[in-house]
């Protein structure tokens, strides 16, 4: 769900509760109604009256106790506690309203009444008038305590069905950026250079070349296997971008030298699959490769109070734009974090400095 549809869904979460709030108190009323109308012969001006302040006010009351629950966040609480919140709360709003209750002719429909005490008086038993006081304390916290558990099913329900639209989207959005992820994975041009410095190698290092064709075939079913997978350990990305790196320095050879700095602890650590060689990817073709000199291509990783921090750093001309780093490939790199780990994770280029870029990815794990 975007922004855009959050305040009509509101609204209508507002209109669906509004609803439910009148038709429950309205039913309850009409059948307190009919009861002391048509079975004990009540006035029905009276009692209308009777039940409209009473219902208004159990009405009132418990859209206070919607506002009381979701403050205090009861939906979180474990089944235990919840429990013992929902009895302990329908007795507090059930008690006085069960004490002005048993001052209206509405008390007749619960009180032991004339036959209880007639056959109390044979017995020479006194039955006092706090009997009919907590028989209606009990009637009005049990009406609490069902609105409760009505109001709780709606909220799980509502959740669940929630948390189901948001699971189909997300795999659709997934669907979708992996389309776009299989495009800009492999950049065309990284492909053609491989393969013309696979061609040159053949006749004058036969081996070497032979090493680039595995490298290259490495490279290759990395990025059409990751289809598959959303997420691999960072040891595992760092290996094809080895593999990447190893055929790039065969076609810049002094011009790119590489520098790793990886803690032990972050190997294990899951990323999105080719999200690394990206980063890495795009230093080289929008740093390295224009500079005459090349320069020290330096990748770094730790593991920091359960957060994975990489950073990848270049060169670059110092004349370059501020923005020319900043292509399709981080883009979707970006969104794919995004869709995998939320606000748990960010990607971010830093172009501070006039002659160097500094990809910084952090992914937050989870506890």
């Amino acid at each position: 769900m975007n922004d855009s549809q959050q305040p009509i869904a509101q609204a209508k979460s507002n209109r669906l509760y509004w609803s439910f709030q009148v038709a429950g108190w309205g039913l309850f009323a009409l059948a307190r109604l009919s009861g002391a109308v048509t079975i004990l012969g009540l006035p029905w001006l009276r009692i209308t009256l009777e039940l409209l302040l009473l219902n208004g006010a159990g009405l009132g009351l418990s859209h206070w106790l919607r506002y009381f629950i979701r403050r205090e966040r009861w939906s979180a609480l474990n089944a235990r506690k919840l429990t013992l919140r929902i009895i302990a709360a329908g007795f507090v709003l059930g008690t006085p309203l069960g004490i002005v209750t048993q001052f209206t002719d509405l008390s007749a429909l619960h009180d032991p009444g004339p036959l209880l005490q007639q056959h109390a008086a044979a017995l020479g038993i006194h039955i006092p008038s706090a009997i009919g006081i907590a028989i209606e304390i009990v009637n009005s916290a049990f009406v609490f305590v069902l609105w409760q558990v009505i109001y709780f099913t709606a909220i799980r329900m509502r959740e669940h069905r929630s948390a189901q639209l948001k699971q189909s989207e997300l795999a659709r959005a997934l669907q979708s950026a992996e389309l776009r992820l299989l495009k800009s994975q492999l950049n065309p041009h990284f492909l053609f250079n491989a393969l013309n410095t696979v061609r040159s190698l053949i006749a004058d290092d036969p081996s070497r070349a032979q090493s680039a064709v595995t490298r290259l075939s490495n490279t290759l079913r990395y990025t059409l296997s990751s289809r598959q997978d959303e997420l691999v350990t960072l040891s595992q990305e760092l290996e094809i971008v080895a593999d990447y790196l190893e055929l790039e320095s065969m076609r810049f050879e002094d011009r790119l030298r590489v520098e790793n700095d990886i803690a032990s602890d972050a190997g294990s650590v899951q990323i999105p699959v080719m999200l690394l060689q990206t980063i890495v990817e795009n230093a080289i073709k929008h740093g390295i490769a224009n500079l005459p000199s090349g320069g020290l291509l330096r990748i770094s990783a730790a593991l920091e109070d359960g957060t994975l921090f990489v950073e990848v750093q270049n060169p670059r001309p110092s004349t370059s734009s501020t923005t020319a780093h900043d292509g399709v490939g981080l883009r979707n790199a970006r969104e794919r974090l995004k869709l995998l780990f939320g606000n748990r994770a960010r990607l971010d280029l830093d172009l501070s400095k006039p002659a160097v870029a500094t990809a910084r990815l952090r992914i937050l794990q989870q506890g």
